[in-house]
């Protein structure tokens, strides 16, 4: 096992260590604001939203304190995913996996400071979720090319990029016809955490069992595809539903390009 991956496991070790405090500070205490307003699926409920939340509480106050701009960290996020594409195409997996997991903290943040400093805006959040894309983007460009060697890999990886980026089309294209619709069991969260811990437990798993290298991250891309694919589905149905439901009512109609 090399150390990145020894350094991940670590990590993650210490990271659930947290979880029994967790659970013994929280008591009564409300769910975070951002965790209550954004669903939930069966990979990531409320509980395990609501400790990471808690996790990186620290984190975001220093931020907060030290007047860090929410634009440098969407700007992190992007030049990570970035790096993150490079190292899986240069075959670093772990390296990768802790990139998106970096990236994936960065993302989480911009939008938390901006809210805590009072300077959330439109234009944060266009930024937010374009460089969103290019992160993802570069990502599975790399994967892709990783994967190269075998056509199946690689179209595997392609239904995953482009499951990825409907999910997204679908809820930006219904929210400028009126819709909003977040649901979906692979949201960004889940296929940020899938990739980083297939990416992560690939080398030990593979190691140990005599698989083919990447055969556990190949699993990982392949039930982002379906999944994500899934969910663009589901919301290009609910909001039609939804948009029949006003035409129905009379509900004066919002007509995007």
């Amino acid at each position: 096992m090399n150390p990145t991956t020894r350094g991940a496991l670590l990590l993650t070790l210490v990271a659930l260590a947290t979880m029994p405090v967790y659970a013994f500070v929280k008591g009564r205490r409300p769910v975070d604001a951002d965790v209550a307003r954004r669903p939930t699926t069966i990979l990531l409920g409320t509980w395990i939203r609501d400790w990471l939340m808690w996790l990186i509480t620290p984190i975001e106050q220093a931020l907060v304190r030290g007047g860090v701009s929410p634009d440098a960290l969407n700007y992190i996020g992007g030049v990570l995913g970035l790096f993150a594409g490079i190292a899986y195409g240069r075959s670093l997996l772990a390296v990768g996996g802790w990139l998106i997991l970096l990236g994936g903290l960065a993302d989480i943040l911009d939008g938390r400071v901006a809210r805590a400093r009072g300077i959330a805006s439109n234009y944060g959040e266009f930024l937010d979720s374009m460089l969103d894309r290019f992160a993802e983007m570069f990502a599975f460009m790399g994967l892709a090319v990783y994967f190269r060697p075998s056509r199946w890999e690689m179209l595997a990886t392609v239904l995953a990029l482009g499951g990825s980026m409907m999910v997204s089309y679908a809820r930006a294209k219904g929210e400028g016809v009126g819709v909003d619709c977040r649901g979906g069991i692979m949201q960004r969260a889940e296929r940020l955490v899938l990739l980083a811990l297939a990416s992560l437990l690939d080398d030990p798993l593979t190691h140990t069992f005599g698989w083919s290298p990447g055969s556990v991250l190949l699993v990982a891309i392949f039930a982002i595809g379906v999944g994500s694919v899934g969910t663009a589905v589901y919301r290009t149905f609910y909001i039609a539903r939804e948009l029949r439901k006003k035409e129905a009512l009379g509900v004066p109609q919002k007509f995007g390009h």
